[in-house]
């Protein structure tokens, strides 16, 4: 079998789908050299810009020579924007699916890409554009989405990250139930090193000016994010009896760390202009982007990471920061009590007195702290990469054969 697989976000490895399109294909690459999947079974990997994955390239021969890479970039229009995805994952890509005489075909994430006469599966991370129309603010982006939403509607199966992005499809879209299945993803396996080193830790807190013990808030500033309401929780700590008290209780400074990009006010939070505005700048340490190798130090040197988001298809973030050991305050909305379980204290994200009051009450809990320290390292092991991609490449294989069979 000739399995064709669309891992285009490897070319941004920054992105939520980026790194979940890079651990899932190492993973498989792994699982192939282990001879999980069948000796017959090759992969074709298709990419608009060159690209490289450690695990394959360090691969034995016999493994490399399972996967081939496609990489195609279209001669008359170089930008990088919605014209060139919809010729490409419309159009393009699904020509060079076909003459390849793929059996089945994955999509790592939601796009127009349709197919007929093979077998498509794709994997669905969110509804965000559908849910948060705002975020459909031209033309472009409009048309882009129509189109995404009717190959979703005509893939032979749909996977999601989670139940509740599952349910929004079914739901909003109209796919029937069985069409739908949620395989959860895992982080990165940076994060799963507990022990992250004393000496690593101190590298990063000095390297951006940081003392442990902070409040810790990062994963985007766009608008659903909620970032805004989180200031403005922490400005209400800062000015009422919680931040008056003797040294032992005063409310540590908030980190805040994710791409600023304030032209792009409203769909993403001018954080640097609400800080001013609130003014509290003394006591909150805005970084920027932060790479991923400084993220695991960060996590672990706070005191609470605090997530309030208004939607997640998973949420990252919060098995990251579980996966360090951080307490977590996250919000009880969409999928995040998927992911966190029993081991987060949730708020109500739309509530600012709420999220003051949930932080106020964890930084006075040290039992409470501890209690959740414990449980969300027992939570993030339960997560696992290879239970995904075995699950995912099994339905991918069935529909593959199922329409072999049909076609005979």
């Amino acid at each position: 079998m000739k399995i064709g697989i669309n891992v285009s976000f490897l070319r941004k490895r920054g992105t939520g789908i980026g790194e979940v399109t890079h651990h899932f294909l190492t993973t498989l690459v792994r699982l192939v050299q282990d001879g999980v999947f069948f000796s017959n079974t090759r992969f074709v990997l298709y990419a608009e810009e060159y690209f490289t994955v450690p695990a394959l390239d360090e691969a034995p021969a016999t493994v490399r020579a399972r996967f081939k890479k496609k990489v195609f970039l279209p001669r008359f229009y170089k930008r990088d924007d919605l014209v060139r995805k919809i010729w490409w994952e419309r159009y393009s890509l699904a020509w060079h699916v076909r003459m390849d005489a793929c059996d089945a075909f994955f999509s790592l994430y939601q796009c127009p890409t349709q197919l007929d006469g093979i077998a498509h599966v794709m994997l669905v991370h969110d509804l965000i554009p559908r849910l948060f129309p705002q975020y459909l603010d031209n033309a472009r982006k409009r048309f882009y989405q129509c189109l995404t939403e009717r190959a979703i509607v005509h893939a032979d199966h749909i996977t999601t990250v989670s139940v509740h992005t599952q349910k929004d499809i079914i739901r909003e879209l109209g796919c029937a139930p069985k069409k739908v299945t949620t395989h959860y993803i895992d982080c990165d396996p940076l994060f799963k090193n507990y022990h992250v080193h004393a000496r690593n830790c101190a590298r990063v807190l000095e390297k951006y000016n940081l003392s442990a013990g902070y409040l810790y808030y990062g994963g985007g500033l766009d608008l659903r994010k909620n970032v805004e309401r989180l200031l403005r929780a922490y400005k209400k700590l800062l000015t009422t009896s919680h931040g008056k008290r003797s040294s032992r209780h005063r409310v540590p400074p908030l980190v805040i760390s994710g791409k600023l990009m304030p032209r792009l006010a409203p769909l993403i939070a001018d954080v640097e202009a609400l800080v001013k505005e609130l003014n509290i700048t003394r006591h909150v340490h805005i970084l920027g982007f932060v790479p991923q190798e400084d993220l695991p130090a960060l996590y672990k040197s706070a005191a609470i990471f605090i997530y309030p988001s208004l939607y997640e298809g998973f949420g990252l973030p919060v098995l990251e920061a579980m996966s360090m050991g951080t307490p977590v305050i996250a919000s009880k909305a969409s999928s995040i009590p998927e992911v966190g379980g029993d081991s987060v204290l949730y708020c109500n994200p739309y509530s600012i007195d709420d999220i003051a009051q949930n932080i106020a009450m964890l930084l006075e809990r040290e039992d409470l702290r501890d209690k959740l320290r414990v449980r969300g390292l027992q939570r993030a092991a339960r997560f696992s990469w290879e239970e995904c991609v075995r699950d995912t490449m099994r339905i991918v294989i069935e529909k593959g054969r199922e329409t072999a069979l049909c076609k005979k």
